[in-house]
């Protein structure tokens, strides 16, 4: 059950979402990266060529300022907006590979870069070359606030319509990060960051030409593209700084893992490995893991032992509990 601000907050903005949606004939994502836009212009409904009409703007300027009175800070908001898009994509099935990343996931490439970033004192960037609508990397980012972190976001996405939400919730959320629209394996105007992370979308790039120019790219047909834009996102982090990925669990068996195998030797250090319980997917095949990446630099060196640990579940406390005391017990002894 959600707790009554929540509640009366995802209600409203429902309402107010489907009254511009209908007004405006526009889809769902559209409709709340509207409704977004008008909450960030101080709670303004925007009007075009007379679109919406008096009648629905008084409607939907009656929910915004009952949804003032509410003040939202901005992990409420980001959460919000999180059940605000599910919702939306129970009406307009989203493919795969733009689903949201669940919270729970997030939380988990939140602890991992704590453990991996123990100076508050020092700035901390974050990539993230497939964002898509946002949620994961906006779950670190607001996160690692909290924590008292400083940090910086970048996000590319190809799709305007994710960007387009991305951008829209990040302002609702005041957070500090910046977006890119393009094609995530084209040159990227962003400088060396701290940290890549990535939840990368499962499946093959089309532009062969382009993919010949990595190492991960398949000797014939086309190459993986989260194999391509993992090389990539690890291109633009320093020396030995870390890439976190969500990745299929099978990554090492598949019939491009040569390619993969190649780059690690090459460009960086396989550290660790995090099987996400099987409670999250449906098949067997769908499973995914984080993968844990380093960069090679003065510092950084391939550990004797490598993290291979399974969490058994996200749903007991006691479980989530063991794992992070796995982790910490490893990351003393190895890093």
């Amino acid at each position: 059950m959600l707790p009554e601000k929540m509640e009366q907050g995802f209600n409203q903005n429902l309402e107010a979402i489907q009254l511009l949606q209908n007004a405006l004939g526009t889809s769902f994502l559209e409709a709340y990266v509207e409704n977004a836009e008008n909450l960030n212009d101080d709670y303004q409904v925007r009007v075009v060529d007379g679109v919406p009409t008096p009648e629905i703007v008084q409607q939907i300027e009656a929910l915004y300022k009952e949804l003032q009175k509410l003040s939202f800070e901005p992990e409420e908001w980001r959460r919000l907006s999180q059940l605000l898009l599910l919702k939306g994509g129970q009406t307009e099935r989203l493919q795969a590979n733009h689903q949201l990343t669940p919270d729970s996931i997030g939380y988990l490439f939140v602890f991992l870069i704590e453990q991996l970033f123990t100076n508050k004192k020092e700035a901390v960037k974050i990539l993230d070359i497939s964002a898509g609508m946002g949620n994961l990397l906006l779950t670190v980012l607001l996160n690692l606030k909290i924590a008292n972190y400083q940090v910086e976001g970048f996000g590319v996405d190809i799709d305007d319509t994710l960007l387009s939400v991305a951008a829209s919730t990040s302002e609702l959320t005041k957070a500090n990060v910046q977006y890119f629209h393009q094609d995530g394996l084209q040159d990227l105007l962003v400088d060396p960051v701290d940290v890549a992370i990535s939840d990368l979308p499962i499946g093959y790039y089309p532009n062969d030409q382009k993919a010949s120019e990595f190492l991960t790219s398949a000797d014939e047909g086309h190459s993986y593209a989260h194999h391509l834009l993992l090389e990539q996102s690890m291109k633009y982090v320093k020396p030995d700084g870390f890439g976190l990925f969500l990745i299929p669990s099978n990554f090492l068996e598949t019939d491009q893992s040569e390619m993969i195998k190649k780059w690690f030797k090459e460009e960086g250090y396989l550290q660790g490995m995090v099987q996400l319980p099987d409670e999250l997917f449906r098949k067997k095949e769908s499973q995914k893991s984080i993968l844990i990446l380093q960069k090679k630099g003065p510092q950084a060196k391939q550990v004797k032992e490598v993290l291979l640990v399974k969490l058994a579940s996200l749903k007991e406390p006691e479980k989530v509990t063991e794992f992070f005391k796995e982790f910490e017990d490893w990351k003393s002894s190895a890093l």
